[in-house]
């Protein structure tokens, strides 16, 4: 099957396109045709080497996919050959055929047409962490105030729908005009320069002094203590990532002034200790997908051969919302 092959650690130029055997399911296993793989930072940490986990050479990246179940292994009752699905493997969604645990699936409406199938191949992780993140480690509140960082990415975008949803005030901070106006267009309350000089100045004056209930920080860097300094009393700094590079240290004396916390984020984890609640959390998500109430912005779309370009894109922070791999489609760029 054709594939984006990874044959060594580092950057996006050393992927190449290729052919990898078509893989056989195992026991709880399901193999999926697929039909759109998002692009995500722990792509680029998995094709650098530098992931929680290093997957044997060689191998495709992609951790998240949408497609048609086409072979199951033994064991597997649900979901069968023929489903829609969407859903999260370890690695391989860059490529025609991917596998995954049958319990790492949903199953989709059979009606499913081709656009929101690839909407739901860019949906579930972006969704997944922020709902998880809001929801079950935040505990957020109506009427709270939330600060997103790094907004106009993919999870950013989410959780400023998902804020909304749950009730929240949002703010929405991001480097560039575009994404804010991204933010903005997902119904954020308020756009911040994230890189201003007068950042927390801002953020004070947007809460009457006040300060902000949660924080949530895929970004990292610098910009973690700059947004811890903005919490209210009580309040929550959630840690989602580090797409700056850097892992911050803040000062611990901070959270004790602020009588606030620091909370970790691991959807992926979440998923594979508490699939019941994870799997709780996916049918919520999928049923706002289908009724309209969540909008993923998709801004770029490429063929198999022009998944490297993608993965630069994301990693010189110019993509706006999700970027989507897909397979079955050959010739052109990025769209």
């Amino acid at each position: 099957m054709r594939a984006v092959v990874c044959e060594t650690w580092g950057t996006p130029d050393t992927l190449r396109i290729g052919e990898l055997p078509l893989p056989e399911p195992g026991p709880g296993q399901v193999r999926v045709r697929v039909h759109a793989a998002a692009v995500n930072f722990p792509d680029a940490l998995m094709v650098a080497g530098t992931y929680q986990f290093r997957p044997p050479l060689p191998f495709s990246p992609g951790l998240e996919f949408s497609g048609t179940v086409s072979a199951t292994g033994e064991g597997v009752s649900a979901p069968e050959v023929g489903d829609k699905v969407v859903g999260t493997a370890p690695f391989g969604a860059w490529a025609e055929e991917v596998l995954a645990d049958a319990g790492h699936l949903a199953v989709l409406p059979d009606d499913t047409g081709d656009t929101q199938l690839e909407l739901a191949g860019s949906f579930l992780l972006t969704y997944g962490t922020s709902y998880h993140a809001l929801k079950d480690r935040a505990q957020a509140r109506p009427g709270e105030t939330l600060l997103v960082l790094g907004a106009g990415g993919g999870v950013g975008l989410a959780a400023v729908e998902l804020g909304k949803q749950l009730g929240l005030r949002v703010i929405a901070a991001a480097s560039s005009d575009a994404k804010r106006e991204a933010a903005l267009s997902r119904g954020a309350d308020e756009a911040v320069d994230s890189t201003a000089a007068d950042f927390r100045e801002r953020l004070k004056a947007l809460t009457a002094g006040r300060g902000v209930d949660i924080v949530y920080d895929p970004v990292g860097g610098g910009l973690t203590e700059a947004a811890l300094r903005t919490l209210a009393w009580g309040g929550r700094h959630l840690v989602v990532g580090f797409a700056a590079g850097d892992i911050p240290k803040p000062a611990a004396n901070l959270l004790l002034l602020k009588g606030a916390s620091l909370v970790g984020v691991f959807w992926g984890e979440f998923v594979r200790r508490e699939p019941e609640a994870s799997a709780a959390n996916a049918r919520q998500l999928l049923a706002w997908l289908r009724d309209g109430t969540l909008n993923p912005l998709v801004s770029g779309r490429y063929p198999l051969a022009q998944a490297p370009a993608a993965l630069d894109a994301l990693l010189g922070r110019a993509a706006v919302g999700k970027l989507v791999i897909l397979p079955g489609h050959d010739g052109g760029g990025a769209a």
